[in-house]
């Protein structure tokens, strides 16, 4: 019997209280050798223009994620790519997630003050290493983590406006307690596991988001 893999991907996401757009861009592809990508961006402060630098940096991104390249040339090259039709002088926090059946790895690759928290059973890991967003300094490199893909594996990939959720102090979001009560078995559904991220984040903004907040799981 041939082993089966069920990748079960899910998004959340709204704009910041009062701005009429979200900048904020998810979008996903089949990997032209097997698996899938989705690619997450958070565009510069907030609105119609933080959702034009996102958009250019998914397209990008999608563009060659489908041509073959790898996640971590294809990082560098959407920054690259950012930095010269920009200038330099607008940035973006930037996500990639690939489940490649070539190599049967999770890979994530970060630029972004936001980390990446991933759950194995009753094991939590955070990828926090230092990441540039992209598009403002000309060397700046994505944070690449990789692992075997294993049963029961939940990944957790937002943005700021969840991270920062309810200002600097200690009511900010705790997520390894959120995902512990919501999901005790590491089994649930992912679009309930990021509507419960979200909802969380907005109780904590008093259900007015400070920023644009987008939850992928």
């Amino acid at each position: 019997m041939t082993d089966r893999l069920e990748v079960d991907a899910a998004v959340a996401k709204i704009k910041k209280y009062a701005s009429r757009e979200s900048g904020d861009t998810v979008e996903m592809i089949e990997r032209p050798h097997g698996g899938i990508s989705i690619v997450v961006a958070d565009g510069q402060r907030s609105g119609r223009s933080a959702k034009v630098i996102s958009n250019i940096v998914v397209r990008k991104a999608i563009s060659l994620l489908a041509e073959g390249v790898r996640d971590g040339a294809a990082a560098r090259a959407t920054h690259d790519y950012l930095h010269l039709q920009r200038g330099g002088k607008v940035s973006a926090e930037f996500f990639i997630v690939s489940v490649d059946l070539v190599t049967h790895t999770l890979v994530v690759s970060r630029n972004a003050r936001c980390p990446v928290l991933l759950r194995h059973s009753d094991a939590f890991v955070w990828f926090d290493d230092e990441a540039d967003a992209i598009g403002i300094y000309r060397h700046t490199k994505p944070a690449i983590n990789e692992m075997a893909l294993v049963a029961d594996m939940t990944l957790l990939v937002f943005t700021d406006g969840v991270w920062s959720a309810g200002g600097p102090s200690d009511a900010r979001i705790d997520l390894q307690r959120l995902l512990t009560q919501i999901d005790p078995d590491d089994a649930g559904p992912a679009q309930a596991v990021a509507d419960a991220v979200l909802e969380e984040a907005l109780r904590l903004d008093a259900g007015r988001p400070r920023d644009d907040a987008t939850v992928l799981a």
